[in-house]
C-alpha cells in the first residue's frame, strides 16, 4: 500500500499533531510505510502530518545528502513524541524544500544547533545534540508535528512571490512523481 503525501491546503498540515502512547498499535508497520513513501518521492524526511495522520511521528534518512553534509551519513531515524531544544541562537539560512510544497524552495533561517529527545521505533528513549544539516531536518519535519510548513519562516515578500505556486498546489495544478493528496475541493 503506498501513502500519499498530503499537499499544502490540506487542512491536516496545520494541526498540532497529538503524542503517541504504548497503545499505538502498527507502529512497525506505519514506520515501514512511511520509510516507503519518503524512498518513493526522494526526501530525506517525512512526518506523519504528510501521510494524513495527526500524530508525533517523524522518519528521516539523511544519507542521501551526506557527500555535501557529512554530519548526515548513515543518519536514519525514527522519532517518536521528539522534542528539540535550541542550543544555539545564531541562524544560517538555506535553501529547503518539502514533499508538501512540490516545485518550491525557499532559503530558510533555522539555528545550526538543538539537542533532541526522542523514543524510537521501540519506545526507547534517545537524547543527542545535533548540528548542521541534520538540526535543520529534525527542526523541518518537526515544524510539521506543530502545524507549520517551511514556508512560514520565510518573509512577507518571498510569500507573495511563490503566491501563484501556492494557489496551483492548493488547487491541484501541479504533478509530481509520487502519489499525493489535495485538499478538499471547497463547495
Amino acid at each position: 500500500m503506498k501513502l500519499p503525501v498530503y499537499c499544502y491546503g490540506h487542512p491536516v498540515l496545520r494541526e498540532v499533531s497529538k503524542p503517541l502512547d504504548q497503545s499505538f498499535e502498527g507502529l512497525g508497520e506505519l514506520v515501514d510505510l512511511m520509510f516507503e513513501a519518503m524512498y518513493e518521492s526522494e526526501g530525506v524526511g517525512l512526518a506523519a502530518p504528510q501521510i494524513g495522520k495527526n500524530i508525533r511521528l517523524v522518519v528521516i534518512d539523511a544519507d542521501p545528502v551526506a557527500e555535501s553534509f557529512p554530519e548526515c551519513a548513515g543518519r536514519k531515524m525514527v522519532l517518536v513524541n521528539p522534542e528539540i531544544e535550541i542550543l544555539d541562537g545564531d541562524t544560517v539560512s538555506r535553501s529547503e524544500g518539502c514533499l508538501s510544497l512540490p516545485g518550491i524552495s525557499e532559503k530558510v533561517p533555522r539555528v545550526e544547533h538543538i539537542r533532541l529527545r526522542w523514543l524510537d521505533e521501540n519506545l526507547q528513549p534517545h537524547d543527542e545534540e545535533i548540528s548542521g544539516f541534520l538540526a535543520r531536518i529534525v527542526q523541518h519535519e518537526c515544524d510539521h508535528l506543530e502545524g507549520r510548513v517551511f514556508i512560514d519562516h520565510i518573509s512577507g515578500i518571498r510569500k507573495q512571490l511563490i503566491k501563484r505556486k501556492l494557489a496551483d498546489i492548493v488547487a491541484g495544478k501541479i504533478r509530481v512523481d509520487y502519489p499525493v493528496r489535495f485538499a478538499p475541493r471547497k463547495k
